[in-house]
């Protein structure tokens, strides 16, 4: 049953990474990182495109298996506890991942039945989190007629029905325009402080970072080039603001996004077709 997980000892990190590597063939994505994440933090991990940001957060999430270093979610290890890391945390991606030909009511209900969440825990979750997130009026109309926030929404509310410790997002604003960006930061502020949930993020907009993050590090070519506050980053860095000290870490050179994906494809091509 879902709610089998054991808890983590006080004290211990609740995401804990040490000298994590990930290749691809030749390439050297993930180079030998270390960071921990204490239970309750809003944690950023900040990098530019092809930085080896979603390739840690894949592994992390049991979805790449590491090519060496050590890693621990909620006390387990992604490579052989599979069950009770994925039990361990929520997850909203960077794109949709709801089933637009479902209402709302029934996306959640979908989640909670695949988690094993037993029908009355489940019930009154789903009514708990959709008053949480705002959608209760619209909890039985169908996703494809959801605004972008909306849908956003949705999926924080997916990503918590099972209780977890950890929440996973993977720049979950890309896309929304500045007022829905903000309410949804609310949102889950809201959730980390009254479920103390720890909430690790991924995002592209720095000042998101820098209001909403205890603590962040930043990686750039795989490895992670500094980590702290914010106010620690600007100090280290000598600038005003978080995007300057992030550009002052990673260079102002223009990435190109959309060669960084399609290489992304045929790496990943070539590592399933051995498998």
């Amino acid at each position: 049953m879902i709610m089998s997980v054991t808890l983590l000892s006080s004290g211990m990190p609740i995401v804990s990474v040490d000298n994590l590597t990930k290749n691809f063939g030749d390439i050297a994505a993930v180079k030998g990182i270390s960071f921990s994440v204490q239970a309750g933090e809003i944690f950023a991990f900040l990098g530019p495109n092809g930085a080896g940001k979603t390739t840690t957060i894949k592994m992390l999430t049991t979805l790449l298996k590491p090519t060496s270093g050590e890693i621990r979610v909620n006390g387990f290890d992604p490579r052989v506890d599979q069950d009770n890391v994925r039990k361990s945390f929520g997850i909203v991606f960077q794109d949709p991942s709801t089933d637009d030909e479902l209402t709302a009511w029934e996306n959640l209900e979908l989640h909670g039945i695949l988690y094993g969440v037993p029908t009355k825990l489940r019930r009154d979750r789903m009514s708990e989190l959709m008053e949480m997130v705002g959608l209760m009026d619209r909890m039985h109309d169908l996703v494809k007629h959801f605004s972008g926030g909306m849908k956003r929404r949705l999926e924080i509310a997916r990503g918590l029905l099972h209780h977890p410790k950890i929440l996973f997002l993977d720049e979950p604003t890309i896309g929304l325009d500045p007022q829905t960006r903000n309410h949804l930061w609310s949102y889950v502020t809201d959730l980390n402080k009254k479920e103390n949930i720890t909430v690790f993020l991924t995002t592209h907009y720095m000042e998101e970072a820098d209001k909403v993050a205890t603590r962040i590090a930043v990686i750039d070519h795989g490895t992670i080039v500094a980590s702290g506050t914010s106010d620690e980053l600007k100090t280290q860095t000598k600038t005003q603001t978080l995007e300057d000290a992030f550009l002052a870490l990673t260079g102002s050179t223009i990435r190109d996004e959309s060669a960084s994906a399609i290489d992304n494809m045929r790496i990943h091509s070539r590592m399933f077709r051995k498998r």
